[in-house]
Protein backbone atom coordinates (compact mmCIF):
# COMPACT_ATOMS: atom_id res chain seq x y z
CA UNK A 1 0.00 0.00 0.00
CA UNK A 2 1.29 3.48 -0.76
CA UNK A 3 1.59 6.58 1.31
CA UNK A 4 -1.70 8.47 -0.47
CA UNK A 5 -3.92 4.96 -0.54
CA UNK A 6 -3.15 4.53 3.05
CA UNK A 7 -4.58 7.68 3.97
CA UNK A 8 -7.29 7.37 1.63
CA UNK A 9 -8.13 4.32 3.53
CA UNK A 10 -8.03 4.94 6.57
CA UNK A 11 -10.33 8.58 6.25
CA UNK A 12 -13.00 6.39 4.50
CA UNK A 13 -12.52 3.73 7.91
CA UNK A 14 -12.72 6.91 9.67
CA UNK A 15 -14.69 5.16 13.00
CA UNK A 16 -14.46 1.40 11.37
CA UNK A 17 -12.72 -0.97 14.38
CA UNK A 18 -13.35 -3.50 12.61
CA UNK A 19 -11.11 -6.21 9.83
CA UNK A 20 -7.17 -5.49 9.81
CA UNK A 21 -4.67 -3.09 8.40
CA UNK A 22 -1.38 -3.90 7.07
CA UNK A 23 1.63 -3.05 8.07
CA UNK A 24 2.40 -0.53 5.29
CA UNK A 25 -1.04 1.12 6.11
CA UNK A 26 -0.87 1.35 9.76
CA UNK A 27 2.62 2.95 9.60
CA UNK A 28 2.11 5.16 6.33
CA UNK A 29 -0.48 6.60 8.04
CA UNK A 30 0.93 7.09 11.23
CA UNK A 31 4.31 8.89 9.52
CA UNK A 32 1.49 11.20 7.57
CA UNK A 33 -0.45 12.26 11.10
CA UNK A 34 3.68 12.92 12.44
CA UNK A 35 4.50 15.22 9.27
CA UNK A 36 0.58 16.92 8.76
CA UNK A 37 0.73 17.43 13.04
CA UNK A 38 4.40 19.26 12.47
CA UNK A 39 3.14 21.05 9.69
CA UNK A 40 0.26 22.66 11.50
CA UNK A 41 2.61 22.83 14.67
CA UNK A 42 4.53 25.40 12.44
CA UNK A 43 0.93 27.49 12.14
CA UNK A 44 -0.16 27.59 15.03
CA UNK A 45 -0.45 25.65 18.31
CA UNK A 46 -4.21 25.70 18.18
CA UNK A 47 -4.55 24.30 14.44
CA UNK A 48 -2.00 21.54 15.73
CA UNK A 49 -4.40 20.73 18.10
CA UNK A 50 -7.12 20.70 16.25
CA UNK A 51 -5.65 18.63 13.71
CA UNK A 52 -4.50 16.28 16.43
CA UNK A 53 -8.29 15.97 18.24
CA UNK A 54 -9.58 15.65 14.45
CA UNK A 55 -7.65 12.65 13.62
CA UNK A 56 -7.54 11.15 16.54
CA UNK A 57 -10.47 8.75 16.26
CA UNK A 58 -8.99 7.28 12.58
CA UNK A 59 -5.48 6.92 14.47
CA UNK A 60 -7.15 4.53 17.23
CA UNK A 61 -9.43 2.94 14.70
CA UNK A 62 -6.46 2.01 12.50
CA UNK A 63 -4.32 0.93 15.41
CA UNK A 64 -7.27 -1.38 16.53
CA UNK A 65 -7.36 -2.95 12.92
CA UNK A 66 -3.65 -3.30 13.17
CA UNK A 67 -3.59 -5.32 16.43
CA UNK A 68 -6.23 -7.18 14.66
CA UNK A 69 -4.08 -7.72 11.80
CA UNK A 70 -1.82 -9.69 14.43
CA UNK A 71 -4.42 -11.25 16.13
CA UNK A 72 -5.13 -9.15 18.93
CA UNK A 73 -7.94 -7.51 20.65
CA UNK A 74 -8.03 -3.50 19.98
CA UNK A 75 -8.07 -3.17 23.92
CA UNK A 76 -4.51 -3.63 24.43
CA UNK A 77 -4.25 -0.17 23.05
CA UNK A 78 -4.81 0.63 27.39
CA UNK A 79 -0.97 0.11 27.22
CA UNK A 80 -0.86 3.71 26.41
CA UNK A 81 -1.56 4.18 29.90
CA UNK A 82 1.76 2.21 31.26
CA UNK A 83 4.46 4.26 30.87
CA UNK A 84 6.92 3.94 28.45
CA UNK A 85 6.56 -0.21 28.91
CA UNK A 86 3.51 0.08 27.70
CA UNK A 87 4.36 2.05 24.10
CA UNK A 88 7.15 -0.05 23.72
CA UNK A 89 5.31 -3.34 23.58
CA UNK A 90 2.24 -1.64 21.63
CA UNK A 91 5.39 -0.35 19.11
CA UNK A 92 6.71 -4.19 18.82
CA UNK A 93 2.49 -5.73 18.00
CA UNK A 94 2.38 -2.69 15.60
CA UNK A 95 5.67 -3.69 13.81
CA UNK A 96 4.78 -7.84 14.15
CA UNK A 97 4.17 -9.59 10.81
CA UNK A 98 0.45 -10.50 10.07
CA UNK A 99 -0.77 -13.65 10.86
CA UNK A 100 -3.95 -15.67 10.39
CA UNK A 101 -6.55 -14.13 12.78
CA UNK A 102 -10.04 -14.56 14.16
CA UNK A 103 -10.55 -10.55 13.30
CA UNK A 104 -10.35 -10.80 9.72
CA UNK A 105 -12.92 -10.29 7.27
CA UNK A 106 -13.32 -11.74 3.74
CA UNK A 107 -12.88 -8.81 1.67
CA UNK A 108 -8.84 -8.85 3.64
CA UNK A 109 -6.50 -9.80 1.61
CA UNK A 110 -3.33 -11.28 2.82
CA UNK A 111 -0.02 -10.58 0.43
Amino acid sequence: MTFLESIKTCFSKYATFEGTASRSEYWWFFLFLCLASLFCGVFSNALQLGFNIATLLPSLAVATRRLHDTDRSGWWQLLYFVPLIGWIILIVFWAQESRLNRYANSRDVYV
